[in-house]
């Protein structure tokens, strides 16, 4: 049997309500959350990565300066202690990951343009970046894609490649991932595979039998399906988030997989503010759509399915607010909301067990 109950750790923009991160105790068998602890004047921590151990939660300060600050993580209480930040070396960092065994923190800088790597202490502080890597070029929009706008670091499941997105060249990059002190990442052959033009990647996420790769494009309000084998994604899909003859503001935001492997979900903001799900086909990995549904608020930047695989969480950047939605779990459809928190501008939500 696996926990009952779960931390959920929330970054929010800090420019409205919200003071920096928030966590709450989120229970599975009612989807309850219960207040545990916020931490004081953390400047935009828009977007979280929890360590392996579960010790430790790294978040982005999402400014023009660039920063990422690491803290020590308590479950029993969701208490957070602050510990060091250092500079991400670009401007406007929107993503962190950091690897299971806690070497190396990676860091997508938005305005800068480019990816860092930051080694990571044996107490969880973060060390100065020993690399970036940033990209060149521009896209053909020019309002949007004038120059490298990074959004993404996602390790592969296996650890050995770290892929990101650049929304400013339409373009998924790939590097090997080497774990040493010097140069830890190096591009990979091929170093990039060409997205839409126009499209923006976002987000990306793996199938869980690591066969598949799915991204979703900001500006082209799509989820795009590739076939993947050691480092090298091949298109096969690319079907639309948005109905015939939608005409409104669109900007699709994140994109996640049901535990059981069965069922994607894709949020698209604008006009749009809503939900779209799609059943997996087992045997080739491509989508099939079922349902789009409003999501209740406004900005669904971020959303998080519970390891159970019963819930799933939306952030409303825009009107402030968490929803918690029942899942089906033999349709992947969401319930009527079963709970409402009201939090100033949430945008990344983050489980961990609560020990």
């Amino acid at each position: 049997m696996g926990p009952k109950s779960f931390d959920l750790v929330i970054g929010a923009y800090t420019t409205g309500k919200s003071k920096g991160i928030a966590v709450y105790r989120f229970y599975t068998e009612t989807g309850r959350l219960a207040y545990l602890s916020q931490t004081d004047d953390v400047s935009n921590p828009s977007y979280l990565a929890v360590s392996a151990n579960n010790k430790f939660v790294y978040a982005v300060n999402e400014n023009d300066n660039g920063e990422v600050s690491s803290f020590s993580f308590e479950p029993k209480t969701g208490k957070l202690t602050f510990i060091n930040k250092v500079p991400t070396l670009g401007g406007s960092p929107c993503y962190v990951s950091v690897d299971k065994d806690q070497k190396n923190l990676f860091v997508a800088n938005y305005s800068g343009g480019n990816i860092a790597v930051l080694p990571l202490n044996a107490d969880g502080s973060i060390a100065p970046a020993v690399q970036t890597i940033k990209d060149s070029g521009h896209g053909i929009n020019k309002e949007r894609q004038e120059k490298a706008h990074v959004h993404t670091a996602v390790l592969s499941p296996d650890e050995k490649y770290v892929l990101y997105t650049d929304l400013g060249t339409d373009k998924i990059n790939i590097t090997k991932y080497k774990g040493g002190k010097d140069n830890p990442i190096v591009p990979a052959k091929p170093a990039f595979v060409n997205v839409t033009p126009g499209y923006g990647p976002r987000h990306l996420a793996f199938s869980a039998d690591k066969k598949y790769l799915y991204l979703i494009t900001e500006m082209g309000s799509s989820v795009i399906v590739y076939d993947y084998n050691n480092g090298k994604p091949k298109q096969k899909q690319d079907i639309s988030l948005l109905p015939d003859g939608f005409k409104g503001a669109t900007g699709a935001a994140d994109i996640h997989i049901s535990p059981n492997g069965k069922f994607l979900y894709a949020t698209n903001r604008g006009d749009a503010n809503d939900i779209s799900l799609f059943a997996i086909n087992q045997d080739n990995g491509e989508l099939t759509f079922i349902e789009r549904r409003p999501t209740g608020g406004k900005g669904p930047r971020n959303f998080v399915i519970d390891p159970t695989g019963k819930y799933l969480l939306i952030a409303h950047q825009n009107s402030d607010s968490i929803i918690v939605y029942r899942l089906d779990e033999t349709t992947g459809k969401l319930s009527q909301p079963v709970n409402r928190l009201e939090i100033g501008n949430p945008v990344c939500l983050k489980f961990a067990p609560a020990m």
